[in-house]
């Protein structure tokens, strides 16, 4: 070591030292010195020539001195070691690294080793482990379970309640995302979007969540239901996090179900009799959804014509056509008009019966036949014997159920779920679809037969597209129908409005018609239908007041009616306008006209402006 390094290296305040080959110590830094000999004056020996043995604890950590040893050897440097060091006030706690140095004069290596104090931070960790085991103990004692989250929803710490309750250990989450460890699904399994979580709420709004029904899924995949509250973590005014108390809720629940399962068993008792008209009622009580067949097309015509050939027969029908065309109405129309109007006509809409239920829901199921079966069932083909069944959304039904369909349709029996007793029944069989059922065979999702079984007598219903003449017919029926059930008077509506409605497309046909009208009618504050806030590119009908129509329109007026509707429609404007011809929102500005046009009418129509 050069006599300017040595200046260099005996200033410095790090502990820095060197041994010899021997572990002698050859020069050390002040900063050394005075921890080994405080009194000693800075420039004295103040410790060179001591052995290592002198200056470390090898007493409690001998390996060290093999580690040095193997620096000067080998060359393999002790790296961030924790080691005691021996000083004039006792031992101090350092972390020491040492690696082997020679200069160019040196026969023999040397070791350079550095040493960093470290008794401070470990009294600072000593005591914050102390408060952190307080603190665990304090959670712990609590019989709820708690999670600690930071400001990216990750887990920070738990108690041994959330162990208990949901298997998941401390160690296996830790800075886990908790949505992703324990709710991260619903609890019939669907999934359960991040942004939808109030425990992430929190971290975001900064407000207490309350959640008094959900569950947390347990380390073995099974659904645990709890009730939380996620309570945001603030600290220098801004969210830094959650804490999430929840409590297992499971014997609570067990408690409802028992209570709910000895009200059912007490409420199946009195019902018992009642079963067969209640079930019966519901059906008989659906009201067709747009009431009567309304139209005079010669698309309906022909519909029509079809239903009178086959109503009287005992042939099954299937009724095609898009979705919103009135099928429905027209199964009704065919049962109404059979010589079985006077027994029930039981729906079984096919495609919202879950798959697992169809057979209960439709030929039935006795008391215990499978779990939640708590009482008999009649299902919908035995309430239908005697009348019509209507199969609507048949493509719908599911493969594996079609063959026992099709063998109770054939031969008249059945038997109900759980029981092995066979039933018998008379039904006639009317279908509905939007599907192609021709399709839908050729994929392998409907059976051939049961399709030739249902399809007897097809009777396709058009679409409103190819029913644009009925278009007024059913929209003024729908206007009346709708304010009558509002309690409202009718607004009016134009023969400009009309041409609007022939000209849409009507995708959702008929039921789509009826939703635009009651919407209409909703947003008409007035006695003028507002049909341009409910259908588009509706540019052409408004804002001149078109000629009025009669409640019940007709194909044509006369000459005399046409004036005295013209004379009405301008005076209406003139009124409206304050009787103010021409400018702005002058009569015939609101008309559409000239002033000079309107001045014309007025004098030929004899218009006077009273009081």
């Amino acid at each position: 070591m050069t006599k300017k390094s040595k200046w260099l290296f005996q200033d410095s305040p790090v502990l820095l030292l060197v041994l010899d080959e021997a572990l002698g110590c050859r020069d050390m830094t002040s900063a050394w010195r005075r921890l080994l000999s405080p009194g000693d004056s800075e420039d004295g020996a103040g410790g060179v020539g001591v052995s290592a043995a002198e200056i470390f604890d090898f007493e409690n950590s001998p390996q060290e001195i093999d580690q040095f040893y193997d620096v000067i050897a080998n060359g393999n440097p002790i790296v961030d070691v924790p080691v005691g060091l021996l000083i004039a006030g006792g031992t101090m706690q350092a972390r020491l690294s040492a690696w082997r140095i020679q200069d160019i004069d040196d026969e023999f290596p040397s070791v350079m080793v550095v040493a960093t104090d470290v008794s401070e931070f470990d009294r600072a960790y000593q005591e914050l482990s102390q408060l952190q085991t307080q603190h665990q103990l304090i959670l712990d004692a609590a019989g709820e379970g708690i999670y600690g989250l930071d400001r990216r929803g990750n887990i920070t710490f738990s108690n041994s309640a959330a162990t208990e309750i949901l298997g998941w250990k401390i160690e296996d989450v830790y800075s886990q995302s908790a949505h992703g460890v324990h709710h991260h699904s619903h609890a019939d399994g669907s999934k359960y979007p991040r942004e939808e979580c109030p425990i992430y709420a929190a971290l975001k709004d900064g407000e207490v969540h309350r959640v008094e029904n959900e569950v947390f899924w347990h380390v073995d995949g099974s659904a645990v239901p709890v009730e939380y509250i996620s309570t945001p973590i603030r600290q220098d005014g801004k969210l830094n996090g959650a804490v999430v108390i929840f409590r297992d809720i499971s014997a609570r629940k067990d408690i409802e179900r028992q209570r709910e399962a000895a009200y059912g068993e007490i409420k199946s008792l009195k019902e018992q009799l009642e079963l067969e008209r209640d079930y019966l009622r519901e059906e008989l009580n659906v009201t067709a959804n747009f009431g009567e067949i309304i139209g005079n097309s010669q698309a309906l015509k022909r519909t029509l014509a079809q239903i009178e050939a086959v109503a009287q027969t005992p042939v099954s029908v299937l009724i095609l056509g898009e979705s919103g065309v009135g099928k429905e109405m027209i199964a009704r129309a065919i049962h109404t008009k059979s010589d079985r109007a006077d027994k029930p006509m039981v729906k079984v809409n096919c495609a919202s019966i879950p798959k697992d239920l169809f057979e209960s829901e439709f030929f039935g199921h006795v008391r215990g036949s499978f779990t939640g079966a708590h009482k008999d069932r009649v299902g919908r083909l035995q309430l239908a014997d005697g009348g019509t069944l209507f199969l609507d959304e048949v493509g719908e039904i599911p493969m594996s159920q079609q063959g026992k369909l099709l063998r109770a349709l054939q031969e008249g029996e059945f038997e109900r779920v759980g029981d092995d007793r066979t039933s018998k029944v008379d039904v006639r069989v009317v279908a509905a679809t939007n599907r192609d059922l021709m399709e839908e065979i050729r994929a392998g999702r409907f059976r051939e037969d049961l399709y030739y079984r249902v399809s007897v007598f097809p009777v396709a219903v058009p679409p409103l597209r190819e029913r644009i003449d009925d278009v007024s017919l059913l929209a003024f029926h729908f206007l009346e129908q709708i304010c009558r059930d509002l309690g409202r008077e009718p607004p009016r509506m134009t023969q400009q409005q009309l041409k609007v409605l022939k000209q849409q497309k009507w995708p959702g046909n008929i039921r789509e018609l009826k939703n635009v009208i009651e919407r209409a009618v909703i947003s008409s504050a007035g006695d003028r239908l507002r049909l341009d806030l409910v259908v588009g590119d509706s540019s052409s009908q408004e804002p001149q007041p078109s000629v009025p129509v009669a409640s019940s329109p007709a194909e044509f007026v006369t000459i005399t009616e046409f004036k005295e509707l013209e004379k009405a429609n301008i005076t209406a404007a003139l009124k409206h306008a304050n009787w103010k011809v021409w400018g702005p929102e002058g009569a015939a500005d609101l008309l559409g006209i000239k002033p000079s046009t309107l001045a014309y009418q007025v004098k030929m129509l004899g218009i006077v402006k009273h009081g």
